[in-house]
């Protein structure tokens, strides 16, 4: 599969994560999203991607252990930076309260291993 580009912008390159079997469950989770929710969230990829950087704590958030929220209208996207400027939507939920769920934050970081480990082996994109 090649890149899954959620925006690409001047300073970094959004893309979605995919497993082995070519699945994306935060692709997916977006598509399903009203028309309203679909363009805040990528307005908010699209502020990150064009200036390289999201102050506003209630848009973007570090979770720790190199994991990012994209925060938007009730619904999370959780990320990792990549070499090569890359920022990879690993999955998303709707946010039920206010802590991050150990399980979605745990789904993420096997994520950025497997996709690390598939970019390493010159498997991840075709």
């Amino acid at each position: 599969m090649k890149e899954c580009v959620a925006y690409r912008g001047a300073k970094f390159t959004i893309e979605w994560y995919y497993g082995i079997n070519n699945k994306s469950q935060a692709f997916e989770y977006f598509k399903n999203l009203d028309n309203d929710s679909q363009n805040s969230t990528i307005n908010i990829f699209a502020l990150m991607a064009e200036m390289g950087q999201i102050k506003n704590k209630t848009k973007f958030r570090n979770e720790g252990d190199g994991i990012y929220a994209f925060k938007s209208k009730g619904h999370r996207f959780l990320s990792f930076f990549f070499i090569g400027k890359k920022i990879i939507i690993s999955n998303a939920f709707a946010k039920k309260q206010d802590k991050l769920p150990a399980n979605e934050k745990l789904k993420s970081l096997k994520y950025k291993i497997d996709y690390e480990k598939r970019v390493k082996q010159g498997v991840y994109y075709d």
